[in-house]
């Protein structure tokens, strides 16, 4: 398997394991009346305001490998200083760590370097946290999805890749470098083992058997599409019932 290679991945490769466990603590419960339980960690919802890398590491004694659906919205590394939050690896809490833990030479690493010794600890923690049938999604923009399908599959292994869905953004053409809209973005699914299965059980599709198919329901779809006879005409057909030469001809505003 093809892996990926940056400066600075030999610091990052078990970094997580050298990340202190912290305690979480409860500082205050809705409904306000309630009653904090000390340092132990709630069953119900979690707030936590933090680095998410130690956040993570203080989740692992109590959520290992319990988690079911994991969703996080990482910086798409873009270099806009001036969003919300800083989507820069040159935030000087970034900087910061790399520092400390890559070193002085990290200074020197281009974005996609830092963004990628960022990601790595803390995509090893996720992958920890996850459950068996479990399964991560991670959004990101063209800036950095090619380098992180490939950390993707070194943690959870390309054979645990689910699907890259495409989110559409915008519906208006933007005006960007080589006259090409960006209007998707894409979301990352990736399981931690074959047990994951992303369907939902339901009866709500309704199925007939019938005397004429023995052992063979079947349920009713709708065969057509949004294009008119007139825009696909090799496509507009009547059906003919051949039992009886009932004959049903398609609408003609969708063939």
């Amino acid at each position: 398997m093809p892996l990926l290679t940056w400066n600075g991945k030999e610091k990052v490769l078990n970094h997580h394991l050298d990340v202190p466990y912290h305690t979480l603590k409860a500082e205050y419960t809705y409904p306000k009346n309630a009653v904090p339980d000390g340092n132990r960690i709630s069953e119900g919802n979690l707030i936590i305001h933090g680095d998410n890398l130690l956040a993570f590491k203080a989740l692992l004694p109590q959520y290992e490998g319990r988690v079911k659906l994991i969703y996080i919205d990482p910086p798409y590394n873009t270099g806009n200083e001036n969003w919300v939050y800083n989507d820069n690896v040159n935030d000087p809490k970034i900087k910061k760590w790399i520092g400390e833990v890559v070193g002085k030479e990290g200074e020197d690493f281009s974005r996609h370097d830092k963004w990628l010794c960022m990601m790595y600890p803390r995509l090893k923690l996720l992958h920890k946290l996850l459950r068996e049938d479990g399964a991560i999604f991670i959004s990101i923009d063209d800036n950095e999805q090619a380098n992180l399908k490939l950390i993707c599959e070194e943690i959870f292994t390309k054979t645990n890749f689910v699907a890259q869905i495409p989110w559409r953004k915008r519906t208006a053409k933007s005006d960007v470098p080589f006259g090409i809209s960006q209007d998707y973005e894409s979301i990352f699914c990736y399981a931690k083992s074959p047990s994951f299965f992303a369907g939902i059980e339901s009866n709500n599709r309704k199925y007939y058997e019938t005397d004429d198919l023995p052992d063979r329901p079947w349920r009713i779809h709708d065969l057509t599409k949004q294009t008119t006879a007139e825009e696909r005409p090799n496509s507009f057909f009547t059906i003919v019932n051949p039992k009886n030469g009932t004959k049903y001809p398609a609408n003609p505003l969708r063939t």
